[in-house]
């Protein structure tokens, strides 16, 4: 039988993260059905060296997502594979491809939270493609074969509000690379000594004014801490959002708040390893990965009390009200002052992020591929 994956997210974060792991895993998984791998040019070198099954093959295509190319030309170059199966790991499926395909809808966050105001698109620009997303994740989730949801809140969210039956709609967690797993630090952040920490973008929904705010309020001389000791660091990708956000803090004079980019995934195993917290105050997620590196490295989690993060973290995190700057200040101030209880959340978080893998998605996606192909 032959797969396709839709791979032209593979260099990005979270989306791509998911599509790396998931082909990975399967071309170790999956010795006899045949792959096609649709990946951009500017990412065909960085996939090529990963792939060592025969089964697997790169197509190059310089299609980008959301764009009308996705739409008019996509479904050709699809159609001539004659495939019996294609994964779109991301919303944005060509709406005129009409052979069976599966998509992974990994949250419906623009549905409750509109960007608009926050959006670098004019605001006629911005409305017409949020019509047009609409549209898209309508038509997709009715047209699939079958619909793979990262959570069972995002499943509840597919059936509410795409239109869908609950038996079309498969709960397939994300995992964790190993090496996040139960390992040492092998670089110390000392020059930052007691830190929170936020994994993530800047995005309207992720509430980081919020935290930020709330962070400016902890009471240091309360848990014997000077105000030079503890710092928020917050990690993520360099784009407007995040400017905007530094540019604003630096403002409001708010102090000891670091903003670090691009960080690769050692540094970034190390910050989440020596950090006092993760502080994880988005409004909605549709799994919320950081918490579960976080807990993985060792580090504690401080999550908002959405359905997605206490479905995955359970009884590991310590939540809070993400619409209250008192909760998540309260929050804050708690764990630096109970460190027994961290401790205790380190131990249950690490147990709880071995429930948790890449090669165990894998397995479950490939079994959901058989089960479409045998139908």
């Amino acid at each position: 039988m032959r797969i396709g994956i839709d791979a032209r997210l593979w260099s990005q974060t979270g989306v791509g993260r998911y599509i790396r792991n998931l082909v990975l895993n399967l071309q170790n998984l999956d010795k006899e059905n045949e792959y096609t791998l649709f990946v951009r040019p500017k990412d065909y070198d960085k996939v090529k060296i990963q792939i060592s099954n025969p089964k697997f093959r790169i197509s190059k295509i310089n299609i980008k997502w959301h764009s009308l190319g996705e739409q008019a030309r996509f479904p050709a170059i699809l159609d001539k594979e004659k495939l019996d199966l294609m994964h779109f790991p991301y919303f944005s499926v060509p709406v005129f491809y009409k052979r069976p395909y599966i998509v992974t809808i990994h949250d419906l966050i623009i549905n409750h939270f509109p960007t608009g105001k926050a959006s670098t698109l004019s605001k006629p620009l911005y409305e017409s493609k949020l019509l047009a997303y609409k549209y898209v994740i309508k038509k997709a989730a009715k047209n699939s074969k079958k619909i793979i949801a990262v959570s069972n809140a995002t499943k509840d969210e597919i059936i509410d509000h795409l239109g869908v039956s609950a038996d079309k709609v498969k709960v397939i967690y994300n995992g964790i690379e190993e090496e996040f797993k139960n390992q040492k630090p092998k670089i110390k952040n000392k020059d930052y000594g007691m830190y929170f920490l936020y994994v993530g973008n800047a995005y309207p929904h992720k509430n980081l004014e919020r935290l930020i705010q709330a962070f400016s309020k902890v009471k240091f001389q309360e848990t014997g801490t000077g105000s030079q000791e503890l710092k928020l660091v917050l990690v993520g990708k360099r784009d407007f959002f995040y400017q905007r956000l530094e540019k604003d803090t630096r403002a409001k004079n708010i102090k000891n708040v670091e903003f670090r980019y691009d960080v690769d995934d050692e540094n970034l195993l190390s910050l989440y390893a020596n950090a006092l917290a993760l502080a994880f105050p988005s409004l909605m997620e549709g799994f919320g990965l950081p918490a579960l590196e976080a807990m993985a490295c060792g580090c504690p989690v401080l999550a908002s009390e959405t359905p997605s993060l206490r479905e995955v973290c359970k009884d590991a995190a310590l939540y809070f009200n993400p619409n209250s700057t008192d909760s998540i200040k309260d929050s804050l101030e708690f764990i630096i002052g109970n460190l027994e209880l961290r401790d205790k959340m380190i131990e249950k978080g690490r147990k709880r992020a071995k429930e948790f893998s890449w090669k165990k998605a894998a397995q479950e996606t490939l079994l959901l591929y058989q089960e479409i192909l045998n139908s």
